[in-house]
C-alpha cells in the first residue's frame, strides 16, 4: 500500500516514448553567456568613461566653482541727522518703496521755529544793508554839498582879498578910514578861515563816505551769514523727514512712535529690489587664471538648487579678502603657515533674469561657477557634450 506505482510513459502507436529524452547541456554556453555580459559592462564602462572624459576636456576643465558666494545689496541704512521726537512712521515693514518716500517723521515744531527765527534775521540784515546804502548817499550828497561851501568860500575870499587891497591903497592915499581897512582885512582873514573849513568839512564827508561804504560791506556780509543760517534752518527742517533714497524695501525698523532719538542713530534701513542685486563670490587664488569680466556664471541658490540663475563676471576685486579684513595677518613675525587666499569676484545679474528669480534676497548663500571659456560658451552638460560630441546635437 505504501510503495509508489510509477505511471507509464505514454507511447506511441510504434511503441515509442511520447516524451523526448533531455539532451546534455553543452558545457560552453553558460561560459559565453558571461563572457557577453562581462563584455556588455566593459563596453557601457568604456562608453561611461569616454563620455566623462570628453565632458571634462571639453568643458568641465574650464569650469570653476566656489561655494563661498553670497547674494549681496547696496543697503542703506538710515538714521536722523537732527535731534527729536518720532511722531510718523507712515511705512510696515518689509513694504517696496520709491526714491523720496517718507520713512520716519520727527517732530517739526522746534525747527520750523528756528526757520522763522533765522528768517527774521536775514530780514534785518537786508534792513541793514538798505541803511547803510542810504547813508552812503548822503555822505556823497555831504561831499557835493562840502564842494559847494568850498567854492562859496573861495568866491567870498576872492571878494574880500580884493576888498582889502583895495582899502588899503584908499587908506594910504588918505580916502579911507584905518578902520574900514582893519574891516575889509577882518573879512579878508574870514574868508580864508571859512575856506579852511569847508575844505574840512570836505575831508569828514569823504570820510564818512568810507565809513557807510565799509557799514554796506559789512551789512552784506552780516545778510551772507543770516543766509546761510536760513538754509541751514531749511535744511534741518527738512531733515526731520527721513527719506528713501532709492527704489527698495523697508526693513530693520528699530524706530517706534513717541520715541526721542539723537542724530547719526540708527533707525531704519532699505535694501535694494532684486534687479540690484549682485553677487559676491570668494574664489581662491588658483582658479582665477583665466578669470576675466564677461564670463558667465551659473548661480545655485542653496535655498532651491532647481533655481538656478545665470551672471556674468563683473570685476575681480583689487586685493585679497583677507587684507580687508579688520586684523590682517601678518607673515612676517612668528610662526608662517600658507593659507590660499581668497579674492572676491563681483557677478552681476540682468535685471530680466533677477525679476524671475523670486528666491533672490541679500544674503543668501549660492554657490556658483564661473565659465572661463569665454563670454559666449555654451554649457551643455554631461550627457549635452557627448550627444554633441557624437553629432547628435
Amino acid at each position: 500500500m505504501n510503495a509508489l506505482t510509477e505511471k507509464p510513459a505514454p507511447t506511441d502507436a510504434a511503441g515509442q516514448s511520447a516524451v523526448p529524452m533531455a539532451q546534455p547541456t553543452p558545457p560552453t554556453s553558460g561560459r559565453a553567456r558571461k563572457l557577453a555580459l562581462q563584455g556588455g559592462v566593459a563596453l557601457v564602462v568604456l562608453l561611461g568613461a569616454g563620455g566623462i572624459g570628453t565632458w571634462w576636456f571639453t568643458e568641465a576643465r574650464y569650469i570653476q566653482s566656489t561655494d563661498n558666494a553670497y547674494v549681496q545689496g547696496d543697503i542703506a541704512v538710515l538714521g536722523p541727522r537732527v535731534e527729536g521726537d518720532v511722531q510718523t512712521i507712515p511705512v510696515a515693514d518689509n513694504q517696496i518703496v520709491h526714491a523720496g518716500d517718507p520713512l520716519i517723521t520727527l517732530d517739526p515744531t522746534d525747527f520750523q521755529a528756528r526757520l522763522q527765527q533765522a528768517r527774521g534775521s536775514a530780514a534785518e540784515a537786508a534792513a541793514a544793508i538798505v541803511t547803510a546804502q542810504r547813508q552812503v548817499e548822503q555822505a556823497g550828497a555831504m561831499i557835493d554839498q562840502s564842494d559847494a561851501m568850498i567854492a562859496q568860500a573861495q568866491a567870498e575870499f576872492s571878494r574880500a582879498d580884493a576888498d582889502a587891497g583895495r582899502t588899503s591903497a584908499l587908506t594910504s592915499a588918505g580916502w579911507a578910514s584905518r578902520q574900514l581897512n582893519e574891516t575889509k582885512v577882518a573879512d579878508q582873514r574870514k574868508s580864508v578861515a571859512s575856506v579852511a573849513a569847508a575844505r574840512a568839512q570836505k575831508e569828514n564827508a569823504v570820510e564818512a563816505l568810507a565809513v557807510a561804504k565799509a557799514q554796506v560791506a559789512q551789512a552784506e556780509a552780516h545778510k551772507q551769514t543770516q543766509d546761510a543760517a536760513v538754509k541751514l534752518a531749511e535744511k534741518a527742517l527738512a531733515d526731520t523727514v527721513i527719506r528713501a533714497p532709492f527704489d527698495g524695501v523697508v526693513g530693520n525698523r528699530a524706530a517706534q512712535l513717541g520715541q526721542h532719538v539723537n542724530a547719526l542713530l540708527q533707525l531704519i534701513s532699505v535694501t535694494p529690489l532684486r534687479d540690484q542685486l549682485y553677487v559676491v563670490a570668494n574664489f581662491k587664488e588658483t582658479q582665477l587664471r583665466a578669470m576675466q569680466p564677461g564670463q558667465k556664471v551659473l548661480l545655485t541658490p542653496d535655498i532651491d538648487t532647481s533655481a538656478a540663475i545665470e551672471g556674468r563676471v563683473d570685476s575681480l576685486a583689487p586685493a585679497t579678502g583677507s587684507l580687508y579684513s579688520l586684523l590682517p595677518a601678518e607673515n612676517a613675525t612668528g610662526n608662517f603657515t600658507k593659507v590660499v587666499q581668497r579674492v572676491p569676484v563681483k557677478v552681476r545679474i540682468d535685471p530680466a533674469v533677477a525679476d524671475k528669480a523670486p528666491w533672490l534676497r541679500a544674503g543668501l548663500s549660492v554657490t556658483a561657477e564661473v565659465d572661463t571659456r569665454g563670454p559666449d560658451a555654451v554649457r551643455r552638460g554631461l550627457w549635452g557634450s557627448i550627444g554633441h560630441a557624437v553629432g547628435l546635437e
